[in-house]
């Protein structure tokens, strides 16, 4: 039965009114000053809240480095004491910068070596698989599965065999092996997600395997890229165990110089502080720099 023979009147029955209202969509400006939810403020309030406890270390280590050592060893710690800058005049005072160019050497040369093997065998693991492809990537990750304390005696001993003890291209090769895993995980989620046709049309095209990444591939995941690789480079910026027990006075990276301002006079603790913010300074700075890429590279590869 159509709608207009339903609408006329009976004998029995009236006519009922046929209703023309449409439901108005609502404006935006009356969305816009619409309150939130109780609950979604209680969140917002939450979550401010854990961000403030994890900046407060911070920023207490910031305030510290600025007081003088008699004043930042005070228990209860005095807030208001006078500032000073004799932790940042030890710390230079002391040369840094040979352990910070050992750091920044060791860091950057192993993060580019990790993205130049890690991209092909992510490659090989999501675009073209290699048969069980499974079972290559539980390796991978197998070998992350060892404690680094486990094997320091070995590379301890294999580097004082061949002489590479305190030598800075053997604390690169290690940073290389041990950031290579994670770089080919990460690097694995988001090469999955490159659209086949877009490898159908360079093939068409005559582009090979090198051209392909170069130039196809490594444009579009380039979040990915920047991202796995500044991960790898504050991994390797912050490693200290191999770097206290394979380097010296040559090779010493910066971690490694921190820990000499540990005295067992006590009394350093602003001088650590003042340390260790300037040491932060770079990675602080390459985060900085690449956090958009940071995030839309982490999310890129999320399980959606």
């Amino acid at each position: 039965m159509s709608t207009a023979s339903s609408a006329k009147a009976t004998p029995d029955r009236p006519a009922a009114p046929v209703s023309s209202a449409r439901p108005t969509a609502m404006d935006p400006s009356e969305i816009r000053h619409r309150k939130p939810p109780k609950k979604a403020a209680l969140l917002g309030v939450l979550a401010w809240i854990v961000g403030l406890l994890f900046a407060l270390p911070v920023f207490w280590m910031v305030l510290t480095s600025f007081h003088k050592e008699t004043d930042a060893a005070k228990n209860p710690p005095d807030v208001f004491a006078p500032l000073s800058l004799e932790g940042y005049q030890s710390f230079f005072a002391a040369g840094p910068w040979p352990s910070l160019l050992n750091s920044l050497t060791a860091s950057i040369i192993s993060t580019i070596l990790v993205i130049l093997l890690a991209f092909p065998a992510a490659y090989a693991l999501s675009i073209r698989p290699v048969r069980k492809w499974t079972d290559v990537l539980f390796f991978f990750l197998s070998t992350k599965m060892l404690p680094i304390v486990a094997g320091i005696l070995p590379l301890y001993l294999f580097a004082q065999k061949v002489h590479l003890l305190d030598n800075i291209w053997w604390l690169i090769v290690l940073y290389t092996a041990m950031n290579l895993p994670i770089a080919i995980w990460m690097l694995r989620s988001f090469l999955a997600e490159v659209p086949a046709e877009m490898l159908e049309a360079a093939q068409v095209d005559g582009a090979g395997l090198v051209r392909t990444l170069r130039e196809v591939i490594a444009p579009v995941v380039m979040p990915g890229i920047a991202s796995a690789a500044l991960i790898c480079f504050i991994f390797s910026w912050n490693e200290l165990l191999l770097a206290r027990v394979l380097t010296g006075t040559v090779a010493g990276t910066a971690p490694v110089f921190l820990t000499g301002f540990v005295t067992s006079q006590g009394l350093f603790l602003a001088k650590v502080c003042a340390a260790s913010l300037i040491v932060s300074l770079p990675v602080l700075a390459a985060g900085f720099a690449a956090q958009d890429k940071l995030v839309q590279g982490l999310s890129m590869g999320a399980v959606r």
